[in-house]
C-alpha cells in the first residue's frame, strides 16, 4: 500500500495558520475627510489593541476617532488618525511602515539595546533630583546613551541605558552595578518614604513607554496625593458602571485630549488586568496649552547631561521629563521644565540657563496652541475575576484614569 507524503500538507496548514492569526491591516485615504483611516483585522488577541496603539503613538500619529470590537474569536479595529499637523497621512515610508509593523504586531519587539546596560530607577521625586542621579552616573565613569525619565504625584520613573566610558561597552563588573545601585537608591530615598526608593540592572527587553507605565502602576503612584490640582471644565470625568449579569463593566471617560492618551488608557486598563472588547473614542476640538520644552543638541562628552541638569537646578528649574538619547556623537535631548512650583519658568531664568549652556545649543520651544479634544469613550471590557470583583474594583479604576489627566506624557 503507497504511503503519501505528509510534509507538504502539514507546510500548507502551517501557512494557513500564521495567515489566520497575522492581522490584515487596511489604510484608507479616501473614505474620510480630514483623517487616514487604518483597519486591522485579527484573530481574537487580547494583547493586540495595546501593541496597535503603541505602533500607531511611536510614529507620532495623533487618534482622532477610534472603534474597537472583539467578538467571539475575532478583533476589528478602526482608528482615523492625522499628523501631528492634523493633516492625513500621505508619506508613503509612514504608511508602509504602519502596514508592516500592524500586520506582524503580535511578533514586535522594542528596538535592540544590544551593547547597553539597562537601569531602572523609581522614587521620590524632588527638585533637582536628576541633576543628582546624572551627576552619580557621571562621577562613576558611567556613559548615558539613552532614557527617559517621567514624574507623577511626586514620584519618578527613568529607564536609563548605560555603557561604560572607558570601553564604551555594557557594564557587567557585579561590582560595580552594585554600587550604582547602592549610589542611586541613596539617591533617590525621600525623607519619608525610604523603604520605596529601587534602582536596579534589567535584562528585560521592553517597550520603554509601556515599561514607565508598569514601573509608575508597581509603584502605586495612583495612591499618592496628587502633587498638580485640576479644577473647574479641565478636571477628569470617569464614570464606572457594572453590568453584573453581562460580568462587563463601562467606562465613560471625559478628559482634555493630549499625545498619547489612548496608549495611557490602554496601558492602565492592562495593568489592571482589564481587556477590552468594545470602545468607542471621539474627539471633539478644544485648545490647551502644553508648557515649556527644551531642546539641546550639542556634541556629547562625559559628565554633559550631569553639567546640563546642574544648571536647571541651579536656577530653580524643575524637570518633570526627560528624553535622552546620542547619535552620531551629538546629544539629542528634550526636557520639559516648570519652576521650582509647577509654574510657567520665567523669561529671564531661561536666558541665564541659555548663557550658561551655549544659545547655540539650547532651543526654547514654547509649546503652542494646540488642537487638544475632550475625548469621550465607551469602553466594555471582562476580565477573569468576574463582574463581581470588577463592581468592587470601581473605585481604583476611577482613580487610576483619573490619573491620566494629571500624567505629562507628551511626544
Amino acid at each position: 500500500m503507497m504511503q503519501m507524503d505528509r510534509k507538504p500538507f502539514l507546510e500548507e496548514y502551517e501557512k494557513l495558520i500564521v495567515r489566520m492569526n497575522t492581522p490584515r491591516v487596511m489604510i484608507d485615504n479616501a473614505g474620510c475627510v480630514d483623517a487616514t483611516r487604518i483597519m486591522i483585522d485579527s484573530a481574537r488577541n487580547d494583547g493586540i489593541l495595546l501593541e496597535a496603539v503603541q505602533v500607531l503613538t511611536d510614529l507620532n500619529l495623533s487618534i482622532k476617532k477610534g472603534y474597537v470590537s472583539s467578538d467571539g474569536r475575532w478583533n476589528m479595529d478602526v482608528f482615523h488618525v492625522t499628523n501631528l499637523d492634523g493633516s492625513k497621512l500621505t508619506d508613503c515610508s509612514i504608511i508602509n511602515c504602519i502596514e508592516q509593523s500592524l500586520g506582524t504586531v503580535h511578533r514586535t519587539r522594542s528596538k535592540s539595546i544590544d551593547g547597553m546596560t539597562t537601569l531602572e530607577l523609581t522614587g521620590t521625586d524632588r527638585v533637582g533630583l536628576l541633576s543628582e542621579v546624572f551627576a552619580v552616573l557621571s562621577e562613576l565613569n558611567c556613559d548615558v546613551v539613552e532614557s527617559k525619565v517621567w514624574t507623577h504625584n511626586g514620584r519618578i520613573a527613568a529607564i536609563i541605558h548605560l555603557k561604560d566610558c572607558d570601553s564604551g561597552s555594557p557594564i557587567e563588573d557585579s561590582n560595580k552595578i552594585h554600587r550604582i545601585e547602592a549610589r542611586l537608591k541613596n539617591v533617590l530615598k525621600g525623607d519619608n518614604d525610604i523603604r520605596s526608593a529601587k534602582s536596579l540592572i534589567s535584562i528585560a527587553v521592553t517597550h520603554t513607554e509601556r515599561r514607565l507605565h508598569q514601573m509608575m502602576f508597581a509603584d502605586r503612584d495612583y495612591d499618592r496625593t496628587p502633587i498638580m490640582k485640576t479644577h473647574g471644565r479641565h478636571s477628569p470625568l470617569i464614570s464606572v458602571q457594572n453590568c453584573l449579569e453581562k460580568e462587563y463593566s463601562v467606562v465613560s471617560i471625559q478628559v482634555k485630549d493630549r499625545p498619547k492618551l489612548l496608549f495611557d488608557v490602554v496601558c492602565t486598563l492592562t495593568d489592571m488586568q482589564y481587556v477590552v472588547f468594545h470602545a468607542t473614542i471621539n474627539t471633539t476640538i478644544d485648545r490647551a496649552y502644553l508648557g515649556l520644552r527644551l531642546e539641546l543638541f550639542k556634541p556629547d562628552k562625559p559628565g554633559l547631561l550631569a553639567e546640563v541638569t546642574r544648571t536647571f537646578r541651579e536656577n530653580a528649574m524643575n524637570v518633570t521629563q526627560a528624553e535622552i538619547s546620542t547619535e552620531m556623537g551629538m546629544a539629542l535631548n528634550i526636557f520639559y521644565v516648570t519652576d521650582a512650583v509647577g509654574n510657567q519658568v520665567d523669561a529671564k531664568v531661561i536666558d541665564s540657563v541659555m548663557d550658561k549652556i551655549g544659545s547655540g545649543y539650547l532651543r526654547v520651544k514654547e509649546l503652542p496652541l494646540m488642537n487638544h479634544q475632550k475625548v469621550e469613550s465607551d469602553v466594555h471590557y471582562t476580565g477573569s475575576l468576574g463582574g463581581a470583583v470588577l463592581f468592587s474594583l470601581g473605585s481604583l479604576v476611577r482613580r487610576n484614569l483619573y490619573n491620566l489627566g494629571l500624567i505629562k506624557s507628551y511626544s
